[in-house]
């Protein structure tokens, strides 16, 4: 199978975690717009959904999914977003979509937050994909150095040759060359460095399960 179709796979799995008559909450990502796609042939069975990036919002607006303002909603029985890696503990690293400050924020609303991702995703240790951190733009060169100094090699991520830009205004630097054996200790540390958002590691608040597309089947990890 394609990793297109192991993505499709994880993607129809996910569905059964969809509370009807209720609000859910929609990642950013590739396997995530599998996902709205299935989403879209139960659309009248659910209330709305919080989009995680303008990008998500517009994918569900096209199908007809009324998008909620998250300011409007208190809470929410689900959120399911893809990742770029994933650990047997349910701690990931998410970000390659440049959306991970509004997923870490939609995904502290939901009740549980289901990973879906093909089953290249799941490591033993994080960080050979490169670990996203969000910054205000004026800060991204002293980030840098803090950055650094924690192992990596931080990079400003470009787009067409210049600083790509998030959904809010912000700029995204990858850190390359991490091995992170403590992912909590890590997100800490980087979250307290003056000019980040926030950090592309979700250890303090992991996926609860991860649904794993593989040639097998899918397979359900639960946390």
């Amino acid at each position: 199978m394609t990793q297109d179709e192991l993505k499709q796979e994880v993607a129809r799995a996910a569905i059964q975690y969809v509370v009807e008559n209720e609000i859910i909450g929609v990642g950013t990502g590739s396997t995530a717009n599998f996902f709205i796609d299935e989403l879209a042939k139960m659309k009248d069975k659910i209330k709305g959904a919080v989009a995680s990036s303008e990008a998500t919002a517009a994918r569900l607006r096209a199908h007809g999914i009324a998008v909620l303002d998250l300011n409007d909603v208190t809470s929410m029985p689900v959120y399911i977003d893809g990742a770029d890696e994933v650990t047997h503990q349910g701690a990931m690293i998410k970000g390659g979509g440049a959306a991970l400050t509004r997923e870490k924020i939609v995904a502290s609303v939901a009740s549980k937050f289901v990973c879906i991702a093909d089953g290249s995703k799941l490591v033993d240790l994080l960080g050979k994909f490169p670990l996203p951190v969000e910054v205000i733009p004026m800060a991204h060169a002293v980030v840098a150095r803090k950055l650094a100094e924690l192992g990596g090699e931080p990079r400003l991520r470009l787009k067409d040759g210049q600083p790509l830009l998030t959904d809010n205004g912000n700029v995204i630097i990858d850190v390359h060359g991490l091995q992170i054996a403590d992912p909590l200790g890590m997100e800490a540390a980087i979250n307290n460095i003056v000019g980040v958002v926030t950090v592309g590691l979700f250890a303090k608040q992991g996926a609860d399960i991860c649904l794993l597309g593989t040639p097998e089947g899918v397979k359900t990890l639960s946390f």
